[in-house]
C-alpha cells in the first residue's frame, strides 16, 4: 500500500453530482465580485444591452460579462483571450458565470463599448468605500507614473526624431554611393554582384527617405509635434532614467491617507505633471466628500497657480518650491537669500540692503512685481557672489505669500515628502506588478481609461478586502 495520498479514479462515475458551489469558500474574493456587480444599477451606469433584443440570437447579460472582467483583473487575467480560456476550466469563473463561456470577441466587445459604464462603476466603488467610512484621514497624496502604450518608440516621430533619421539615411546613401563608385573601377563577376546589392540598398534607403519627408510634414502639422503610428494618443515621455523614455500615457492617482485606497485617477497625455495638482486635489475632494484636506505632491507638481487653485479648493498643498534659477548652480545668492519685508513692501539681501519696490510687469498672464536698488549694488563688496549685471533685480509675484507660506508649511513638517511615498508609490508599483510590467493592452486615450479603471478597481477591491474581510464586505455591500 503506498505511503503517499491518494487522488480519485478519474474513471469513477460520480451518482450524486457535486454542487458547484462546495467548490467556492464562503470567504472567497469571487463571491465580493458577484455581490459588488448584482448590486449596481447597471443601467443608470450607462452599460449597453440591458435590454435584450426581441429577435436574433440572445446576448450575454452585461452583468456576467462585468464580473468575468473584474475577476480577470483581481487576478491578473487581463486579456481577453486568456479570460476565454479561464472560463473553460477555472471552477471559480464557472461558479461566477454560471458556467458561461463567452469567445474572447464578445469579451473584447464588452470592454471596449462600455469604458465610460466601466469607468462609472469603479467610481461607484470608492462611493461604497466613502460610505463605509473608510477615509478617515484628511489627507491625499498625489503622484503620477508613465506606462507604456502598444507603441514602439520606433514607431513614434517627433520633429528630432525624423531629421536624427534623415540625416543617418542620408549618411548611408552617401556611404553606399561612394562604395558604388570603388566598385565601378574593378572588374569581374564578384564586383558585378556587389554593384548590384549596393544599387538595392541605395534604392531601399531612397524610399526609406520619402517615407521620412512625408513623415515630416505630418509631424510638423501635428497639434503636439509628435506622431505615433501604432498607438495615435500615445505620446513619447521622459523617465527618471537616462535615457529611458517611454511611448505611453501619464496616469495620476490620489491616495488617501487611511487605508491608502486610490480615490481618484486621470490619464493625460502630458509627460509633465505641473497643471495636475489643482485637478487631482479637486478629484479627490469630490470623491472623499470633505471640505479640507492636506495634498503631498512632489516637486514635479510645482506650480504657482496650481497652488493658488489648491488653496480655493481647500486643499492644503504640500509641494517642494522648484528652484528654476541658475544663480545657485554657478555658485551666486539666489532668491531664497533674500528676505521679503511685508511692512515695508521691500527685500533685504544678504549684504544687508533694502531693495524697494520700482515697477510691475505681466508675462505669462502673471502679474510681477520688481525690486532693485542700484546705488547698493554699485558699491557693494560681495557684489561677485550676487549677480554679473549693474543690479541685482528680485521678482516677486501678486501671490507671492501663498508661495511663502506653503514653504513655512514644508519647513514645520519635514517628512511630508517621505510620508507622500509611503503612500502614492506603492500602488502603482502593485498595479505595473499585475500587468506584468507590460504595456496596456488597448490602443487610444478612451479605452487606455477604461483599463486603468478596471486595474484601480481590482485594487482597491483587494484592499478593502484586506482591511475589512470579504464576509463583513459582502454584508456592507448588501445593505
Amino acid at each position: 500500500m503506498s505511503r503517499f495520498v491518494q487522488g480519485a479514479d478519474r474513471r469513477q462515475q460520480t451518482l450524486l453530482p457535486e454542487c458547484l458551489d462546495d467548490y467556492v469558500a464562503e470567504d472567497n474574493p469571487v463571491r465580493v465580485v458577484d455581490v459588488f456587480v448584482d448590486e449596481l444599477d447597471l443601467k443608470g451606469l450607462g452599460f449597453e444591452g440591458m435590454t435584450p433584443a426581441a429577435t436574433g440570437r440572445p446576448a450575454y447579460h452585461p452583468a456576467m460579462l462585468l464580473k468575468l472582467y473584474v475577476y480577470g483583473y483581481l487576478n491578473k487575467v487581463q486579456s481577453s483571450r486568456r479570460l476565454e480560456r479561464e472560463a473553460q476550466r477555472n471552477v471559480e469563473l464557472m461558479w461566477l458565470t454560471g458556467r458561461l463561456a463567452p469567445d474572447h470577441k464578445t469579451i473584447a466587445d464588452f470592454r471596449r463599448e462600455n469604458g465610460p459604464a466601466i469607468q462609472a462603476a469603479c467610481a461607484q466603488f470608492v462611493v461604497l468605500c466613502r460610505q463605509l467610512g473608510l477615509f478617515g484621514s484628511a489627507l491625499v497624496a498625489i503622484d503620477g507614473s508613465k506606462f507604456k502604450a502598444v507603441n514602439t518608440r520606433d514607431k513614434n516621430f517627433t520633429a528630432y526624431k525624423v531629421k536624427r533619421r534623415i540625416e543617418q539615411v542620408a549618411e548611408h546613401i552617401a556611404s553606399y554611393l561612394e562604395d558604388l563608385d570603388t566598385a565601378d573601377r574593378h572588374e569581374g563577376d564578384g564586383v558585378e554582384a556587389r554593384s548590384v546589392r549596393l544599387v538595392e540598398k541605395i534604392d531601399r534607403l531612397r524610399a526609406q527617405m520619402a517615407i521620412l519627408k512625408v513623415m515630416e510634414a505630418e509631424v510638423e502639422a501635428s497639434p503636439n509635434g509628435q506622431v505615433s503610428l501604432t498607438d495615435p494618443d500615445a505620446r513619447a515621455m521622459a523617465t527618471s532614467g537616462r535615457g529611458s523614455g517611454i511611448v505611453g500615457y501619464n496616469v495620476q492617482s490620489a491616495v488617501e491617507g487611511e487605508h491608502h485606497l486610490i480615490v481618484a485617477h486621470e490619464v493625460v497625455m502630458t509627460g509633465s505633471d505641473k497643471q495636475q495638482l489643482a485637478n487631482m486635489a479637486g478629484q479627490a475632494k469630490e470623491a472623499m466628500g470633505v471640505e479640507r484636506f492636506d495634498v503631498l505632491a512632489d516637486r514635479g507638481y510645482f506650480s504657482g497657480e496650481e497652488i493658488l487653485a489648491c488653496e480655493a479648493l481647500g486643499a492644503t498643498p504640500f509641494v517642494p518650491k522648484t528652484l528654476t534659477s541658475g544663480a545657485k548652480a554657478n555658485g551666486r545668492f539666489g532668491k531664497q537669500d533674500f528676505v521679503y519685508l511685508p511692512d515695508q513692501d521691500v527685500y533685504r539681501c544678504p549684504a544687508g540692503s533694502l531693495l524697494p519696490y520700482h515697477m510691475t510687469v505681466v508675462e505669462r498672464g502673471m502679474t510681477l512685481h520688481r525690486y532693485w536698488d542700484r546705488a547698493s549694488c554699485t558699491g557693494c563688496s560681495i557684489k561677485a557672489q550676487c549677480t554679473p549685471a549693474v543690479e541685482r533685480k528680485v521678482t516677486r509675484w501678486e501671490h507671492e505669500a501663498v508661495i511663502d507660506a506653503l514653504q513655512t508649511r514644508m519647513d514645520l513638517r519635514p517628512r511630508a515628502m517621505r510620508e507622500r511615498r509611503s503612500l502614492v508609490e506603492h500602488p502603482f508599483g502593485t498595479i505595473k506588478a499585475w500587468m506584468g510590467h507590460s504595456h496596456f493592452l488597448m490602443k487610444r486615450l478612451p479605452n487606455v481609461k477604461t483599463e486603468i479603471s478596471l486595474h484601480i478597481l481590482a485594487y482597491n477591491m483587494k484592499r478593502v478586502m484586506a482591511v475589512m474581510g470579504t464576509r463583513p464586505l459582502m454584508e456592507a455591500i448588501r445593505a
